[in-house]
């Protein structure tokens, strides 16, 4: 028996994907499920654009909004709440559409993982802790000694991979590259992907033009309810873009106008980024700007050709 399809609907930030997807959605009676990892967490709903409640009435939406800021989510742990949603909608006759940018997590569920074991939430923690008694220098150069391959693709601010990679060596006594190197389990489905990719300069407009229209749809008083609970910064949730501006600006260390300049900014250094990483990693099968192109009309063309 073939392999059921997939639907995948990527590319960077502010591109138009979560449109496109839902049209595809409920024309085919589809269910469109998060891959986007700060879609994940509860808090930012408007922060992160997640789907509108009208949006989730129209067409079933799944995994957005699910964990709270303080948890953590992992490449692997996205693929088995995505692979769950997916068995499910097959199963019902819905056809899953994936929908998000976090290039990683897809290419963990589309190519496979390594069977990297999961640490005792206790090293995590002390792993924590000696990053912030030793600092990031200190940190890094230490585990440079057991895994340099790991240090070397990692940049030196990144807490959260560099405590990971040293976690994984503490609980395995293997580093962390070697773990990665091992073999993906199987792959079940069929995927077909749509990458959106809108003209740089018309994508630094729309990401814009998606930060004042969430200032006017409230986010400030999104964010600030997060902040006003004093939340622990090492959060993963907090990592949404927006989110360190504007906790800037509660502090007084930034204007507002200060605050939504630089969160701009990290927003599209971020599309950029997103965009490098589709060009090397992912051989989508279409390639489309939404602003010139028929979206909706192409990718059904391409789903008709490819089986349906």
């Amino acid at each position: 028996m073939a392999p059921k399809r997939v639907i995948v609907i990527t590319g960077p930030t502010a591109s138009g994907k979560s449109a496109l997807a839902l049209a595809l959605a409920h024309r085919r009676q589809g269910t469109v499920i998060n891959a986007d990892a700060m879609q994940t967490y509860d808090a930012f709903p408007i922060l992160t654009a997640q789907p509108t409640a009208r949006e989730r009435a129209d067409v079933p939406h799944e995994l957005y909004g699910v964990l709270p800021l303080s948890e953590t989510l992992s490449a692997a742990r996205w693929r088995t709440l995505a692979a769950a949603e997916i068995e499910r909608c097959l199963g019902d006759g819905r056809p899953p559409i994936l929908c998000g940018g976090s290039g990683l997590y897809l290419r963990t569920l589309m190519q496979g993982i390594a069977a990297i074991p999961d640490a005792a939430p206790a090293l995590r923690d002390q792993a924590n802790a000696e990053w912030q008694a030793m600092g990031a220098d200190a940190f890094r150069a230490r585990l440079a000694e057991q895994d340099p391959a790991i240090v070397a693709r990692l940049k030196p601010g990144d807490r959260q991979r560099h405590v990971r990679a040293w976690e994984v060596w503490q609980a395995t006594g293997r580093p962390l590259s070697l773990w990665q190197q091992g073999e993906g389990d199987a792959v079940r489905w069929r995927f077909v992907t749509v990458l959106l990719a809108p003209d740089r300069g018309r994508l630094r407009t729309r990401i814009e033009r998606r930060f004042d229209g969430m200032l006017a749809a409230g986010v400030l008083a999104e964010v600030r309810a997060a902040f006003d609970r004093a939340p622990d910064p090492r959060w993963p949730g907090l990592k949404a873009h927006g989110a360190p501006e504007l906790f800037s600006h509660f502090r007084g260390e930034l204007s507002l106008d200060e605050a939504r300049r630089i969160a701009i900014d990290h927003t599209r250094q971020y599309a950029k980024r997103q965009m490098t990483w589709f060009r090397h990693q992912m051989t989508p099968d279409l390639v489309l700007d939404p602003e010139i192109n028929p979206a909706l009309e192409l990718t059904e063309k391409l789903l008709t050709n490819s089986g349906g």
